[in-house]
């Protein structure tokens, strides 16, 4: 085989060879054009080409990519696309694969965004020490909107759900268009101005970064850093986030959602009151309960006057029993004490052994004879017997 025929490619290593040259050779772009021959695939895959003057190229978006619009490109729209070289090997087509359109100029719409948000926030304007509390109960609401946005009415209808015993104050004002800006910091000042409100809600339905810009304006960021009132910024879609939404209090996702965040859920709160109310019933019973025991058990001690009486009388009459069996024992005690007090002194008493034939001698000078040696011969003694006296001489010795 010649060299020349060794080098020979299919058709499909070319155009492998050349989607890979094409992707190494050209990075993640932005390009611009006008969206022609558009067609949206069953698969969700969007096929449109772009063209300007004199040329167009294929493109191809994936739905995974393009769910993540909010916005669906019509035929003939200018935009601009963030796109990688490719080429769709099957058919040998030379395409761009599109990673996010948008409208074309929305690159300096975001440039500017991205400027005056840094420049407010480093005066501070975005600062959490600088943004005020929501009021949980608020007695009376106002809305800045337009008076025929789709918002106010979303707003209206949360509010009366919820809250429907606040008032609420509408202070008018276009939120699109030329000069729409310096009409929303009117309004804002305005309603700061009249301080009628404890709450301020600033709110516009969805759309394009364009329909939304009047809240990017640096007008309306300062009319509601300075406002006194607490104001909740509910612009746009939850995706969407204008220079409004950082200067407010606090952000909202949606209009209705600003709603909600302004009133407490009048539903909730009624349960949260039936429950306190149930609770503080059961607290109630349960000491009601509690002071029946008390005085049924009082009542038992609480006696009539003939009751007390009949028991007083009772007492007494166990007091002089106890009283009289007390003395009597203390007498018969001390009965006891004298009766072997006077046998012990009977045992003691020199009288007592006379009886058992003893006998108590005294000379003539009236002493106790206790030795022969006391007495003399002819000496008169004195003789005491159990049963008496009589006298004696001594004769003998």
């Amino acid at each position: 085989m010649t060299e020349s025929a060794s080098q020979v490619l299919t058709v499909t290593e070319l155009n492998r060879m050349a989607r890979n040259l094409l992707e190494r050779s050209f990075p993640l772009f932005w390009i611009a054009g006008e969206i022609s021959n558009l067609t949206r695939a069953a698969s969700g895959h969007w096929y449109f080409s772009l063209k300007d003057a004199s040329a167009q190229v294929r493109c191809v978006m994936f739905r995974g990519r393009n769910s993540y619009l909010d916005w669906v490109p019509q035929e003939g729209d200018k935009v601009e696309a963030r796109a990688v070289v490719t080429l769709y090997e099957a058919r040998g087509d030379f395409q761009l694969t599109v990673e996010f359109l948008q409208r074309a100029g929305l690159g300096s719409l975001y440039e500017a965004f991205e400027k005056l948000k840094a420049k407010l926030q480093s005066e501070g304007l975005f600062d959490k020490e600088r943004k005020k509390p929501i009021p949980e109960h608020p007695r009376q609401i106002g809305i800045i909107t337009s008076p025929d946005a789709a918002a106010l009415h979303d707003v209206l209808s949360t509010l009366r759900r919820r809250m429907p015993n606040i008032p609420v104050i509408i202070y008018p004002t276009p939120v699109q268009g030329k000069g729409a800006s310096e009409k929303i910091a009117q309004a804002i000042n305005t309603a700061a101005s009249r301080n009628e409100c404890d709450i301020l809600i600033l709110c516009r339905g969805g759309g394009s970064i364009e329909d939304l810009w009047q809240f990017n304006e640096e007008v309306v960021a300062r009319a509601i850093a300075s406002c006194p009132v607490p104001l909740i910024s509910g612009v746009g879609h939850e995706t969407d986030f204008t220079i409004a939404d950082f200067a407010a209090d606090q952000r909202a996702p949606t209009p209705t959602g600003a709603a909600e965040m302004a009133t407490p859920d009048r539903s909730a709160l009624l349960a949260r009151i039936h429950l306190l109310q149930e609770r503080l019933n059961r607290q109630i019973s349960h000491q009601l309960q509690q002071k029946m025991q008390t005085l049924d058990f009082l009542g038992r001690r609480l006696l009539s006057p003939s009751q007390q009486v009949t028991q007083k009388s009772a007492y007494l009459l166990q007091l002089e029993l106890r009283y009289k069996a007390s003395i009597a024992k203390t007498l018969e005690t001390y009965q006891q004490r004298v009766r072997n007090l006077a046998q012990n002194l009977n045992h003691l008493n020199p009288e007592a052994v006379l009886s058992r034939g003893y006998a108590l001698v005294y000379n003539e000078s009236d002493q106790l004879i206790h030795s022969v040696n006391q007495v003399a011969i002819g000496e008169n003694v004195r003789i005491i017997l159990s049963d008496g006296k009589t006298l004696a001489k001594i004769s003998q010795k």
